[in-house]
């Protein structure tokens, strides 16, 4: 729905991550006055790679982590770069970096400091910010103009700070706050224990014997960097089911096992596999994933977490009683990323201009308990709420602002990507022949030409 009605708000955006990024362009081009607050000293979000993981609980189990980024030093992307840009800003091969189209970690990082330069965004953000509190500055006012309160620290000076904002988004990603599995004896186990959330590099792992719990993509690339110094490397896998790619992996590897799941641990140093063998470790490293939290939001209730389902959520990013006024960006999992936060920020943004409006709250009601009752039919575990898998919900997402729909080429090179890794685990980021008309059709795209760069060259 489209009203004539415009007006400007001054609003908080929590995270300069590459959605918190894109959230500050578009409120800005509404014509909002948007402040981005950002706890570490760069922008990057989860992008900006962060080695000092000591100050770091092992296992990750503080209500505020002291590390946000969970990237490891020898990471690469698993998606072509080509596919990963903002629209208006493709993500460009620039000599003198790395020009490969599954770079690494830190080119990507290099990729949002651009976007930041070229939209003139930095000039918004608050570095060095954490934010301790969000709360309702009038809890009475729900259902009418509701105001935050938000309350920040400043790291070096620990200077506190308490503003008053008309709106708020949340982009604080979801890579950085470790979800542990329960198992039997973990708490007594004597040994080094980890999430992959600290894991960076493979040197202190130097003939040990590790386990790794969780068949991801983190899991595997981990199990198969550490194997080239670990004694023996265990990946513990819920499913023994596994892809063409990683059994080629592990008939190349002696010293890489697979296993099913653990049963129990023991003071021993005993790690005891459900099929009843088990081995002695030095170290546990638990690639399980991670879960969402917030916790400096104060919604008295109104937004919970429950077994990683954030809601209620109306279409993954608004809660009914509190928009437009809070917003959620990011959450949705197993998407192209870049576009969506696009589509996300644009709708944030015209829904608090008055520009656009939202349905009734029962209208969105009904639609968030038709969503969650659609994977319950599916038999999806409530976890798994966000994990989106689905080109078809990105395009109709784009509908409520009139965005584009994402390009064949990119939903195929995605698609690429995929079966190459399932089947190539170890040589897909390199190896991509099949690519090569998909690749010329989206060179020659608008997307990559809108610049008028010459800057791409393979």
């Amino acid at each position: 729905m489209v009203s004539v009605r415009t007006q400007s708000k001054r609003v908080c955006v929590i995270g300069a991550g590459p959605s918190g990024l894109v959230a500050a362009r578009e409120l800005s081009k509404e014509g909002h006055s948007a402040v981005v607050l950002e706890q570490n000293h760069d922008v990057g979000g989860q992008w900006l790679y962060d080695p000092n993981v000591e100050v770091e609980d092992p296992l990750g189990r503080n209500t505020f982590l002291k590390v946000h980024s969970s990237i490891y030093n020898s990471l690469r992307l698993t998606s072509p770069r080509e596919i990963m840009g903002f629209t208006d800003f493709p993500f460009l091969v620039k000599k003198g970096r790395d020009m490969r189209r599954f770079p690494g970690h830190k080119e990507l990082f290099l990729y949002l400091k651009d976007f930041c330069e070229w939209f003139g965004l930095r000039e918004m953000i608050r570095f060095n910010t954490r934010v301790e509190y969000v709360g309702l500055l009038d809890s009475e006012a729900i259902g009418k103009d509701l105001r935050w309160v938000v309350r920040s620290k400043e790291k070096k000076t620990e200077k506190v700070v308490e503003e008053v904002f008309d709106a708020v988004v949340v982009a604080t990603g979801h890579y950085s706050q470790p979800r542990l599995p329960s198992i039997k004896g973990m708490d007594a186990w004597k040994r080094k224990q980890m999430h992959s959330h600290i894991y960076r590099v493979t040197e202190p792992f130097h003939n040990e014997v590790v386990v790794v719990v969780g068949n991801s993509l983190s899991g595997q690339d981990i199990s198969i960097e550490l194997v080239e110094v670990a004694k023996e490397v265990y990946l513990s896998s819920k499913s023994l089911n596994i892809s063409e790619g990683l059994s080629k992996i592990l008939s190349k590897h002696d010293t890489l096992h697979l296993r099913p799941q653990i049963e129990s641990l023991h003071e021993d140093g005993r790690v005891l596999f459900v099929d009843g063998t088990w081995v002695i470790a030095d170290t546990i490293i638990y690639c399980t994933g991670y879960s969402y939290t917030f916790p400096f939001l104060d919604t008295k209730g109104i937004v919970a977490v429950d077994d990683d389902r954030v809601g209620p959520l109306y279409e993954h990013t608004f809660p009914p009683s509190l928009a437009p006024s809070l917003s959620f960006m990011g959450i949705p999992r197993k998407i192209i990323g870049f576009p969506f936060f696009e589509s996300q920020a644009i709708w944030i943004a015209q829904l608090l201009s008055g520009k656009r409006t939202l349905p009734s709250w029962d209208e969105m009601m009904q639609s968030i308990k038709d969503f969650y009752h659609s994977r319950d039919l599916a038999g999806v575990p409530k976890h798994y709420t966000h994990d989106i898998a689905e080109f078809e919900y990105c395009d109709r997402y784009g509908d409520h602002v009139e965005f584009p729909h994402l390009e064949e080429w990119r939903k195929q090179l995605c698609v690429s990507a995929l079966v190459n890794a399932d089947v190539n685990l170890e040589k897909y980021r390199d190896s991509w022949d099949n690519d090569h008309d998909l690749l010329q059709e989206a060179l020659q795209s608008p997307h990559f030409t809108q610049l008028g760069t010459e800057a791409f060259t393979l």
